[in-house]
């Protein structure tokens, strides 16, 4: 299906889309945003973005409005997934619940993007293979985005993660933790055959304070950049297939993930 395309200004549509998911056992709120079909001319892309209800923090209609008005992205629909009020136990990552038991639901929650999210998505929009699939996410939604894309290369053509919790663990700091605990460096480094994915990686470098290893680097950007070098141990290259962003003096908050935001979306989905 295609829809039409204006190559100067563009009418962002947006509508709230509540899905009763018989998987998660409650009613899960989506902010689409989405061209006017009118404007369009070319296949339409696809976001996932988890923490949907952020979306005024991360000022992202504006920051679409601005990319399109400038000629700068293809045709984009995202679709927002608000976060529940446990949603410490939705995000992380699948099968892995971290050493105090959080994340215990997040194979629940990728069996609700596969089963009941993206069939719905594509019976709306008639869209049954979109140009490109992306999903992406800020702290722990980054963390659980990463790991349902890299569980399902075969949906998910790239990922965007936002000051990543990456510090994911199996073991509390002061109970025999090594940096071999941390589960999703340990999920890429026994995966088999890598996904077919591309990675845009963001830390900021007031993220936080805690320095794990004492070595002057925070751990926000330790760990994520150890993860980088787990992606380059599987055969992924940079910049070809990873691009990292340090944001100076940048925050673990929508702020700094607002400013971010236009890079993501022009690597991801840029004309």
């Amino acid at each position: 299906m295609y829809w039409g395309w204006a190559e100067t200004e563009m009418t962002i549509i947006e509508k709230s889309i509540i899905i009763s998911s018989d998987l998660l056992q409650r009613e899960v709120t989506c902010t689409w945003l989405m061209p006017d079909e009118q404007e369009i001319d070319g296949p339409l892309n696809l976001l996932l973005l988890n923490d949907g209800q952020e979306l005024e923090n991360l000022e992202l209609r504006g920051t679409l409005e601005q990319l399109y008005g400038n000629n700068r992205l293809k045709p984009t629909l995202v679709v927002a997934i608000h976060a529940a009020e446990d949603r410490i136990q939705e995000y992380g990552v699948a099968g892995n619940p971290d050493f105090k038991g959080r994340g215990s639901r997040a194979d629940i929650y990728t069996a609700f993007i596969k089963t009941e999210l993206l069939p719905m998505i594509e019976a709306e929009t008639g869209v049954n293979s979109f140009e490109t699939t992306a999903f992406a996410g800020f702290s722990l939604g980054g963390l659980s985005a990463f790991d349902i894309a890299w569980n399902n290369g075969d949906v998910f053509d790239k990922v965007g993660v936002f000051s990543g919790s990456f510090w994911w663990r199996r073991k509390d700091l002061g109970n025999g933790y090594t940096d071999a605990d941390r589960i999703m460096h340990s999920v890429i480094k026994n995966t088999g055959d890598k996904p077919s994915l591309k990675f845009w990686l963001q830390t900021g470098t007031h993220d936080e304070t805690s320095d794990r290893n004492k070595n002057g680097i925070i751990d926000a950007i330790d760990d994520t950049i150890d993860l980088i070098k787990e992606l380059e141990d599987k055969g992924y290259k940079r910049p070809e297939d990873i691009q990292y962003i340090e944001v100076v003096g940048g925050s673990h908050d929508t702020a700094t993930w607002a400013k971010a935001m236009p890079k993501f979306l022009v690597w991801a989905f840029g004309r």
